[in-house]
């Protein structure tokens, strides 16, 4: 158990080792897949980053092992019962957290929901069941690796632009250094809900659409700070910039940001035409590029933006325009409603003598693709026992994912001997190991799989985006240390 609870404080330095891209779970939506369902779209498609918008004990069952760091979130309902008494923080924790570590990876516990925009009233408990649920993780040992904190929004800054100018409502002034010396004790951060889309629309023409979809600007479209000449190109740069110029009028705090819901509607009313897949795609792809580049604002450049996309699915049961219905950029059955960067980024190569792995080509004849699986598991003498339900690689369930098992593992035992990655040509070879969690494809040298990024089925499958899997040696050897001291 020690041993587990140190592997997760392990895990927790994927937020200070490397920026990451992760997604926000929504479950307003009429046909919502199961939670093992959930959890294999997350891997086909690489996700190791998750942002619950609840503690849904399923699917905190079904994230176990998975290799995913997960946000999970008081509920706005909940903020007022919490902030009011520490027994019920102490239960939310053990119910909602203890009962689930270290074998799901919860790192973060989100505090309501823009609770100063959404519930006002609610503002003076904030604070409180922030320090209740802190208090609660230490009396569990699990402060160290499980940081709280409660996404703002942007609307709390009124003026956004220019950045250096920004800062924070006067009327929320108490609340907000509440919360501000909260996350500076207790070494957490910064979490902040930033649309450029809204911001975008709400600009009325001021500033061109390709500032807000990280589209190069012209010499005479530049954006340009006027009192720190810092250029910006783009407005998610301007917009995290304005919450760190907000942040330092108390008493020049630098807390780190992490943006915990950001996106682009690929689908709106006749009124909304900007939110189409063309601007979705652009925005998804180009934020996914450059949150990986791994740098912060020009006001704080070495303090990366790790970012959580909204949203994974469409949301068809929410409320309201057209255009809240449609930020999800998967269908509830997995398939890409457009190309999204986990599926074209940061593949993970291996040094594979033999030639790489064989898998299912991309969009390829599924009944062709059932006849080379049977071939394979059967005159072929593939071993297809992991593909078999209940097994390591029977999930995702499709014919694509067994499969690419079922090709490999006789491409891998048969190219000696003059064995091919063709079946009909529904098979291709890949430098991209497509192995995922405890599922390991024959020929993989991956044994660390199930804390890294989760390799996909298909050559252009889904890579991860990637928290660093390398930790320093000093790390390594100060949790060895530790743990040998227990023995």
């Amino acid at each position: 158990m020690l041993l587990g609870y140190l592997l997760l404080m392990l895990g927790s330095l994927s937020f200070t080792l490397g920026a990451f891209v992760g997604v926000n779970i929504g479950t307003d939506l009429s046909n919502l897949p199961s939670p093992e369902q959930v959890v294999a779209i997350l891997r086909s498609h690489r996700i190791t980053h998750v942002r619950l918008y609840d503690a849904d004990n399923h699917l905190l069952s079904a994230l176990s092992d998975a290799g995913i760091e997960v946000m999970v979130s008081v509920t706005n309902e909940d903020v007022l019962r919490i902030g009011q008494s520490s027994a019920a923080a102490a239960y939310w924790v053990k119910k909602n957290v203890a009962a689930f570590v270290p074998a799901t990876n919860i790192t973060a516990i989100a505090v309501g929901s823009e609770v100063l925009s959404t519930i006002p009233h609610a503002a003076r408990i904030l604070v409180p069941a922030m320090r209740n649920l802190h208090k609660a993780l230490v009396s569990s040992n699990l402060n160290y690796p499980i940081k709280v904190s409660t996404p703002i929004s942007m609307d709390i800054i009124p003026k956004p632009f220019p950045p250096s100018a920004a800062t924070f409502n006067a009327s929320w002034n108490s609340t907000i250094s509440g919360i501000l010396d909260f996350l500076k004790s207790t070494n957490s951060f910064f979490m902040l809900n930033a649309y450029p889309y809204y911001g975008y629309l709400q600009s009325n023409g001021i500033f061109p659409i390709e500032y807000a979809l990280f589209q190069p600007l012209t010499p005479v479209k530049q954006i340009v700070d006027p009192n720190t000449l810092f250029h910006y190109d783009s407005m998610f740069d301007a917009m995290v910039d304005a919450a760190y110029n907000s942040m330092s009028a108390y008493n020049n705090l630098v807390i780190p940001i992490v943006v915990t819901e950001t996106g682009w509607p690929w689908a709106g009313g006749a009124n909304e035409r900007d939110a189409t897949v063309e601007n979705a795609q652009t925005f998804s792809n180009n934020l996914i590029k450059r949150v990986l580049n791994d740098s912060g604002p020009p006001s704080q450049p070495t303090i990366p933006i790790n970012t959580y996309i909204y949203e994974l699915f469409n949301e068809d049961n929410k409320p309201g325009p057209l255009s809240e219905k449609s930020y999800g950029v998967y269908f509830s059955n997995g398939s890409s409603v457009y190309t999204f960067g986990t599926d074209t980024l940061g593949q993970t190569t291996v040094n594979n003598a033999s030639g790489g792995f064989c898998v299912a080509r991309k969009g390829a004849d599924t009944s062709s693709l059932q006849d080379g699986l049977n071939w394979a598991c059967g005159p072929g003498q593939a071993n297809c026992s992991a593909i078999q339900s209940g097994q390591a690689c029977y999930m995702p369930d499709t014919i694509e994912n067994h499969a690419s098992y079922a090709f490999n593992d006789y491409y891998q035992r048969m190219r000696s001997v003059g064995g091919t990655c063709d079946f009909s040509g529904t098979a291709v070879t890949t430098m991209v190991d497509p192995s995922y969690g405890s599922c390991l494809f024959t020929g993989s040298t991956n044994s660390s799989i199930g804390g890294t990024a989760m390799p996909a089925m298909g050559p252009d499958g889904p890579p991860g985006n990637g928290s660093p899997g390398l930790v320093p040696d000093i790390m390594f050897l100060f949790l060895v240390t530790v743990v040998l001291s227990f023995v």
